[in-house]
């Protein structure tokens, strides 16, 4: 399903009576004997300049002032499991195909189709072998509102910037270094008599991760009380570039030790101001931190791994920031049959300096669980949901 934010992006660029560089107008889809134009648009758009997800949105009559041309009761429709299997048929060099979803949408005068073409780093994506008259070795793209046509090849500056694309030469030092820490076997150590803990990326060894203990910091957190071993140990993380801090945040080494990562985020349940409000930990997938929380597990411990595995039971792991927010009005909802999820749980031991208020950790460890399993129960009925719209 489209979200919000792709729903509203999507009636922008109708509103603007014109087509653009990441995204395109047809008034139906596409014929069998279309089939070429298809597979052409959706490289093109894979290729685009824009560095971004790009849109063919069927349905709109450009030739009717950009009206909707109902699209339910068309036989040429498409699923985006018909588009995964038409594109897996063709030979894309190295083997990598564009990634495309099909999102019907719903508007006031009838259904339009959208094919969401997903922004890539594998560009530029090129046939090795000719469809029709969708020529191999060409490298197409789309400038302002136009294709590359079929029969020739993209200029070679933008060609340029494809590949600059796919080698990450136009990301930041900060997004480059993030990118690297994925290949975390990548990383080796440092080896020197300084207290921080410190890995650099055997590629570029000017990028540089660090940690080491936090002398200003010994207060308690309610997912510490998860672990065996409870007492608190912050550190500092940097990534450096050269001699430059490229991000810092605070780290947390759980139980004893055994097991190392990033903090986590805090959220709050409700919008603005409000003294009940209620706060969560969370993290969200494919962000910096998500990426960091990756990188500093040892998976090769058990104890470490046992200890993440209590510590994500405390927090919220989002698969979007789409998703965060919408559970967020789902669990507001319900939070007023916040006592019946508390049933039959049990909190664990928590040994407390006696200037804290254990009531509040405790309430906090309860809002965590009960948080985990609204999560579950929203993902559910988001599934049925789909099937129904399936």
């Amino acid at each position: 399903m489209l979200s919000e934010k792709q729903k509203n992006e999507v009636l922008k660029l109708i509103s603007y009576k014109q087509e653009g560089a990441y995204w395109d107008f047809k008034k139906q889809w596409y014929e069998d004997g279309k089939q070429a134009d298809l597979l052409h648009d959706i490289i093109c758009m894979a290729n685009n300049l824009e560095n971004r997800d790009a849109y063919i949105i069927i349905g709109i009559d450009e030739e009717k002032d950009y009206c909707v041309n109902d699209l339910t009761n068309s036989a040429d429709r498409k699923t985006t499991q018909m588009l995964v299997d038409f594109l897996r048929n063709k030979k894309f060099m190295g083997g990598i195909k564009p990634h495309v979803m099909v999102e019907p949408l719903q508007l006031e005068n009838g259904v339009i189709d959208v094919i969401i073409v997903k922004n890539g780093y594998y560009t530029p994506y090129v046939l090795e072998e000719n469809y029709r008259s969708v020529n191999a070795n060409n490298i197409y793209t789309r400038i302002m509102d136009s294709n590359t046509p079929k029969n020739k090849t993209a200029e070679i500056s933008h060609i340029e910037y494809l590949w600059k694309k796919r080698f990450r030469l136009l990301d930041t030092s900060l997004e480059r270094a993030f990118f690297y820490l994925k290949s975390k076997e990548d990383w080796l150590d440092v080896e020197d008599n300084s207290s921080m803990i410190r890995k650099y990326y055997k590629y570029a060894p000017e990028y540089i991760i660090e940690h080491c203990e936090c002398d200003d910091r010994d207060g308690y957190e309610y997912y510490l009380f998860s672990q065996m071993d409870s007492r608190p140990h912050w550190h500092n993380i940097y990534i450096r570039y050269h001699q430059t801090t490229l991000f810092s945040t605070i780290g947390i080494a759980l139980d004893g030790g055994r097991y190392f990562t990033n903090v986590p985020w805090t959220g709050f349940l409700f919008e603005g101001l409000n003294e009940k409000n209620i706060s969560f930990k969370f993290m969200v997938n494919d962000t910096k931190e998500m990426i960091l929380h990756e990188f500093l597990c040892d998976n090769e411990s058990h104890e470490a791994l046992s200890a993440r595995g209590k510590f994500e039971e405390c927090i919220l792991i989002f698969f979007s920031e789409e998703e965060k927010e919408d559970f967020k009005k789902y669990a507001a909802d319900k939070w007023i049959e916040r006592q019946k999820y508390l049933e039959d749980e049990q909190l664990p031991y928590m040994k407390l300096p006696k200037s804290y208020r254990q009531d509040a950790f405790k309430e906090e460890y309860e809002n965590a669980i009960v948080l985990r399993k609204m999560l579950k129960e929203y993902r559910k009925c988001k599934n049925r949901d789909f099937e129904n719209i399936s």
